[in-house]
Formats: C-alpha cells, sequence, structure tokens
C-alpha cells in the first residue's frame, strides 16, 4: 500500500495524495475512413430530403396552404380602374393565368435540389478515390487555417492602457561589498539552474537536474508549456540577466500555446502563468507578455460555470470541461485555490477593461461574506454546487494559506482602498491568533491546524510563509496592534529558523511537531523531505525590510549555503528527501517555484530596499510582483468596496 505524500505544488502549496505524474489518455471510438463517407452519403440525401420537404410541405406556422400552384394563393388586390393602386385587402385567385408561373418555379426547385444532390454525391464519390495520406493532409490543411484565424482572432491588440507609476524595477546594488559579493553568489546559482534547464528541459514544465531531461506534475497536465521558462522570466530580469529573459521571451512568443487538449490546475497556472506573464509584462513593456496573459485567462474562465460560481480545482484548456480533486472533501474546491485568484484576475480587469475578471472573484468574495464560519475560522473545503462547507480543517499552511495572503494584498494592491478586503483580513486573523497560534513547551510560536473541533500540534513548512504575512500586514491593523503583530510575524521566523537548524542539512523539512518533547522537528518519515520551497527565506526578507535586522540575512545565508551545498547537482538544483540525514537521496526535481520565489526571495534580501519596493509593488503567491494600482481613473474604482 503506498504511503501518502505531498504534491510538491507551487506558490502556496497543496497537500494532496500521491497520484503520481502519469498523464490520462482520452479514449474516444473512431470510424474507419469507409464507414466515415457512408455516413457522408446517408447524411447528404438526408438533407436533400429535408431541403426538398421544407418547399413541398404545409406550413403549419401560419395555417395556411402554400402548394406551388395547384392551390388558391393569396395576391394583393389591386384596383385597375383607379390607377393600379393597392388597395390594401387581397383578393382568392384560383387556377388562372399565375398558374403556368407557378408549375415553372416548382420544376426550377426540383431541378436545383437534384442537381445539389447529384454534386455532392460526386464529390463524395471523388472523396472515396483519394488515398489516406490524401485525406488527412486535407483535413490537416483545413484544421491549419482555422487555427490561424483563431491566432489572428487572438492576437489583436489589446486597448491601450496607461501603466502604473513602475518604481524600482532595477538596481538594488548594495554598497556593502560583502553584501555585493553574496548577491553575486544567488545570482551565479539562478544561472546554473536557467542553462541546465536551457539545455536539457527546454520547453518541459520542470527540469530532472540528475537525469538531465525534461519533468511535468498532474498540475499542468499532459502539456509541454514550459512553466519554469514563464515562472523565471521576472527573476531573470530584475538580476539584469537580460539575455536569459531575451531567449524566454522567443520561446514565449513562438511556442506558448493554450489550445492544447490539457487538462490543468486553475490555481497553479494562474499564479504561475498569468502571474508571471503579467510580471514580465510590467517589468519589461513587451506586449506579448499582455497578450498571452489574456489569452491564458480566457481559457480558465469556464472553470468558473458552477452553481455557485465557485470555480473547479481543474479545467481543460480546450474543452471548458472542470472538476474538482477527487481526494477533497466530497468534490469540494479548496479555499487556497478558488481564494488566490484576486490579484491577478483584478490586474486583467484592468489591462484589458473587461470587468469580467474582476467580477468573478468579486463574485467569490461576496459569497463567502455571507457564509457562517464556525468559531470566525474559514474551512478549507468549499462544495461549488451547494455552496456548503466540506470537512471542517483549517489551516493556515497548505489548503488555506494563500485566501488569507490575498485579502491583505487585495488591499495593500488597491492603494490600501478595499476596506473591505482589509476588514476580512484583520477578522481572519483574530481568530487565528485565538483559536490556532499557540507557544510551545519550550517557547516557540506555532500556528497549529484547526481538526474535527481540536488543534492539531503541528506546522508545515508552508506556513512559515504567514511570519512575512503578519509584518506585511502590521502597518494598518486594527486597535493600533502594528507593533504586535512585528513581533508575531518575528516569533514565527524564529520557530521556522529552528526547525532549519536542528536538522542535519540545516534545510527544513516539510513538517515538524511540537507534542511533548519534540518541537520544530519532524517525525514522520514522509515530512521530512524538502523541495527547494521558498517560505521561510520569503518570511526572512519580509522581516529584513520591515526592521533591518542582520540576523535576517545571516539565517538567509546559511540557508543559502545550504542549498548550495546539499541540493546542487552539476545538472541543476534538486530536492533532498530526508533532512535529517548526512547523505540525502534525492528526488531529482528542479522546482519552476525555485527560481520564481527560493532565488528571487534570496537576492532580494541582499539587494537594497529600492528594488521593488513595498510601497509600489505587492508580490503573487508565486513571487511575482504586480504594480499597485491607484484606481481614481478606471472602471473598477467604482465598486463599493473601494468606497
Amino acid at each position: 500500500m503506498t504511503t501518502p505524500a505531498l504534491l510538491p505544488l507551487s506558490g502556496r502549496r497543496i497537500p494532496a495524495l500521491n497520484v503520481g505524474t502519469a498523464s490520462f489518455p482520452h479514449h474516444r471510438a473512431t470510424l474507419r475512413l469507409s464507414e466515415k463517407f457512408i455516413l457522408l452519403l446517408i447524411l447528404s440525401a438526408f438533407i436533400t430530403l429535408c431541403f426538398g420537404a421544407f418547399f413541398f410541405l404545409p406550413d403549419s406556422s401560419k395555417h395556411k396552404r402554400f402548394d406551388l400552384g395547384l392551390e388558391d394563393v393569396l395576391i394583393p388586390h389591386v384596383d385597375t380602374s383607379n390607377g393600379g393602386k393597392n388597395l390594401g385587402g387581397y383578393l382568392i385567385h384560383g387556377q388562372g393565368h399565375d398558374e403556368h408561373r407557378h408549375r415553372e418555379e416548382e420544376e426550377r426547385l426540383r431541378n436545383k435540389i437534384q442537381a445539389d444532390h447529384e454534386k455532392a454525391l460526386e464529390e463524395a464519390k471523388e472523396k472515396l478515390k483519394k488515398s489516406r495520406d490524401e485525406i488527412q493532409a486535407e483535413i490537416q490543411t483545413e484544421k491549419n487555417k482555422v487555427a490561424q484565424e483563431m491566432k489572428k482572432k487572438d492576437d489583436k491588440p489589446l486597448p491601450p492602457v496607461p501603466l502604473p507609476n513602475l518604481i524600482g524595477i532595477n538596481g538594488g546594488e548594495p554598497a556593502d561589498l560583502d553584501i555585493r559579493e553574496k548577491r553575486n553568489k544567488i545570482k551565479e546559482m539562478m544561472k546554473h539552474a536557467w542553462d541546465n534547464y536551457r539545455q536539457y528541459g527546454w520547453g518541459h514544465n520542470e527540469l530532472k537536474p540528475i537525469a538531465r531531461k525534461g519533468h511535468s506534475t498532474n498540475i499542468f497536465g499532459n502539456s509541454q508549456m514550459g512553466a519554469t521558462i514563464v515562472d523565471a522570466l521576472d527573476t531573470l530580469y530584475i538580476m539584469g540577466l537580460h539575455d536569459e529573459f531575451r531567449e524566454g521571451q522567443e520561446w514565449i512568443d513562438k511556442n506558448l500555446d493554450f489550445g492544447v487538449n490539457s487538462e490543468v490546475s486553475v490555481f497553479e497556472v494562474n499564479i504561475r502563468f498569468i502571474g508571471g506573464l503579467l510580471a514580465a509584462y510590467y517589468l519589461s513593456g513587451q506586449e506579448v507578455f499582455k497578450i498571452k496573459a489574456v489569452q491564458l485567462a480566457g481559457k480558465l474562465l469556464p472553470a468558473f460555470n458552477t452553481p455557485t460560481g465557485i470555480p473547479w480545482a481543474m479545467v481543460n484548456l480546450k474543452s471548458g470541461v472542470g472538476r474538482n480533486w477527487g481526494w477533497a472533501s466530497a468534490g469540494s474546491s479548496i479555499l487556497a485555490e478558488f481564494g488566490t485568484l484576486h490579484m491577478e484576475f483584478v490586474h486583467l480587469s484592468y489591462l484589458t477593461g473587461d470587468p469580467v475578471y474582476y467580477n468573478k472573484v468579486m463574485h467569490i468574495r461576496k459569497l463567502l461574506q455571507k457564509m457562517d464560519r464556525p468559531n470566525g475560522l474559514y474551512p478549507n473545503y468549499l462544495n461549488p454546487r451547494t455552496g456548503r462547507w466540506g470537512q471542517h480543517h483549517t489551516s493556515v499552511g497548505g489548503l488555506g494559506d494563500s485566501f488569507y495572503e490575498y485579502l491583505l494584498k487585495a488591499w495593500l494592491m488597491s492603494d490600501k482602498r478595499d476596506t473591505e478586503a482589509r476588514k476580512m483580513y484583520d477578522d481572519a486573523i483574530e481568530a487565528i491568533e485565538k483559536h490556532l497560534i499557540r507557544k510551545s513547551n519550550g517557547g516557540l510560536t506555532f500556528i497549529g491546524e484547526w481538526k474535527n473541533g481540536h488543534l492539531e500540534r503541528k506546522m508545515g513548512h508552508l506556513t512559515c510563509f504567514a511570519g512575512g504575512m503578519f509584518a506585511l500586514g502590521a502597518d494598518g491593523s486594527r486597535d493600533d496592534k502594528a507593533g504586535h503583530y512585528l513581533q508575531l510575524g518575528a516569533e514565527i521566523a524564529h520557530t521556522c529558523h529552528e526547525s532549519y537548524d536542528r536538522t542535519t542539512l540545516k534545510l527544513g523539512p516539510e513538517a515538524f511537531k511540537f507534542d511533548g518533547g519534540v518541537e520544530a522537528v519532524a517525525v514522520r518519515q514522509n515530512e521530512k523531505y524538502y523541495i527547494l520551497r521558498p517560505e521561510v527565506i520569503e518570511t526572512y526578507w519580509y522581516m529584513w525590510r520591515f526592521t533591518h535586522d542582520p540576523k535576517y540575512r545571516q539565517w538567509g545565508w546559511e540557508a543559502m549555503q545550504a542549498i548550495d551545498k546539499y541540493c546542487r547537482v552539476s545538472g541543476g538544483f534538486s530536492g533532498v528527501k530526508d533532512v535529517y540525514s548526512s547523505s540525502p537521496a534525492y528526488d531529482d526535481v528542479q522546482q519552476s517555484f525555485f527560481l520564481a520565489e527560493t532565488l528571487k526571495y534570496l537576492y532580494l534580501l541582499f539587494s537594497s530596499d529600492d528594488l521593488l519596493p513595498l510601497d509600489n509593488w505587492v508580490f503573487n503567491t508565486e513571487a511575482h510582483p504586480l504594480p499597485v494600482l491607484h484606481l481614481a481613473n478606471t472602471t473598477l474604482s467604482g465598486h463599493p468596496a473601494y468606497q
């Protein structure tokens, strides 16, 4: 029996059963070519019959006879003694001088129908004479014509929109020589990761650095969408790796296609692809990124076609058919998935002038506001058919995390005008602090999980992002509690650092417990792995920005050295399966979020604060920076949430 494991998903990521990475083919019955043409002949005869019946059967909708020339017809009543004027009535005219004209018309129509029928038969006979290869070539030609027409339609220019005031998109060179050298080392690691992906996994979603080949998981379906390229673009740009950035841009322009028959995670595609493309657009100004982001967003919209408007977890990019993960509480949607769309969708409406994206996420918010919340907490599961909560499980880690993050960031991104989002964030954080946050016997502050009416004293690596979130939300908190939340962020950062420091490799496990004498240590074997996750380093960076306490740079440097020592291989970077082992096995996956998040946050930690300043930029949950929107001159400003 296989042990349940956690899928290495992205951003604030979602634990799931280890369903593997195999793609599932779509089986469909295929008729032989000869059978197809027999059907074509039958269909042709049927259409001919229907066409003839249109003229020769009674028109029951008007309740009058129309038998060409054989029965009475209605003609206008014309007074010939009055200059031929129409008197507005009708006379019944029988088999008079018009009978011959009607018979001619009848004959003409019959001849036309017969000619069309014979033409269709001749065309079918000609098709039957052709070889299978010739027929397939004709079909492919027609498909290419349709595809080209659709591409022309998709590539039409979007309306011009004034860019927000973009500050700090490059630079950030630290004055201190030692800090500058450390920053350059992180840039070298990015080059190593990118160059090996470029050589061994180009166009694939991710890289297997030991096997030196492409890799993908079920979150991307069965398609090669170049996830690492899209995810890494903004990191390349802010590091000044412009040749590599142009390589990625060229691939996206020529190869990134969203018309594939592939079932993808709405959440993952939104935060990695739409977030990555939007960030690349804002940083570089290259229109191709905006166009691709809008094309992809259109492919995700069918996921919202549910009875409640809560989107499905997955959608087929070609058919638009959506469904939920089979393991998610009786077909429920997941809070961290449908609650992590707001930032990207608001920017889509801003850039296109189309409110559809904004309306989708605001509908989700309104629905959540109307629902009862047990103990003020948001359960992780919501059924999109019934609008009812699923299993009462609340977490600030996987399944729930980025929902809370996006409430705060919706407020920040709106230039602090979206007070509705800020209130929802404050209410949620108060409930979390009351029911989930505790101190261990050893004095470590941790965030547990609420399951079936009791607190599980376990914290995941994913939950470590919350230290940075508390610090980011400190300014503007109610009851003048800014100092309290900054301190809470520092305590979470300390706990997560301990989870790293108490391992052999000085890298943090996937989850760690606070039971009895065990504190900040993983107990189960399937929680001892490290897959290049960014959340702890993310919190170090936020805490550095708000406090400039040098310990956060020191802790970040320790983590960087451990990654470089134990995760670096000749073909890139790999996760490790046991952080408590001195000679761990590799998982042989270079995650796309390693380039998007882990290395970006490390680089920013050793940069000056004028690179992507937090007053002007808000990072999505995949670390893609999006500018603060001053909405006074846009249609979005009219929404009550911004009043």
